[in-house]
């Protein structure tokens, strides 16, 4: 298994990969799964500030994970959003936990401290996978969302990354 930072050429396949969730599940909040140039669009968006990665075998993209700001206010500058996606036919190989542990290794070497991940209940896989991956429950958002017929919860749940420094430098932009 290769895992590499996404190129703009990896957006179709990232964008199969992503439709189950947004058309057969309430994973994910969107309703219309995006097409390969709207992925483009946001790994080039992505990449200037947070990692976005894929695992591939041979030359098939098999996952992705990638990072993007936690919230908007400069005191939330130190903690990043992850999310992480695989493939369905490629799913249960720990594809999912090699992806997350190299996005946290290039997440610590920008300066991040903390991870957090939403998931849309119930969903115990994701939820064992993330507290297997030392995240800890931190609360939850309840009926945050309507989809396929029904009011939905997002747990969120935090991870650190490293212990907080007392005067922390701002994140380094990503430089794959």
């Amino acid at each position: 298994m290769n895992i590499r930072v996404a190129t703009l050429e990896d957006a179709e396949a990232i964008a199969e990969i992503y439709a189950p969730s947004v058309r057969d599940t309430a994973i994910s909040f969107e309703e219309t799964p995006p097409r390969g140039p709207e992925m483009a669009r946001r790994i080039a968006a992505t990449l200037p500030t947070h990692p976005w990665l894929v695992a591939l075998d041979q030359d098939q993209v098999l996952g992705y994970a990638y990072a993007t700001q936690h919230r908007s206010r400069a005191a939330y500058k130190w903690s990043a959003d992850v999310s992480v996606y695989v493939a369905s036919s490629a799913q249960w190989r720990g594809l999912a936990y090699q992806l997350y542990t190299r996005l946290f290794a290039c997440l610590v070497e920008q300066g991040y401290v903390s991870v957090f991940a939403g998931i849309v209940l119930p969903n115990q896989a994701s939820v064992g996978f993330h507290e297997r991956m030392q995240f800890e429950p931190v609360g939850v958002y309840s009926n945050v969302g309507f989809k396929q017929g029904a009011w939905r919860d997002v747990g969120w749940w935090k991870r650190a990354l490293q212990t907080p420094p007392p005067s922390p430098e701002p994140p380094r932009p990503f430089r794959p």
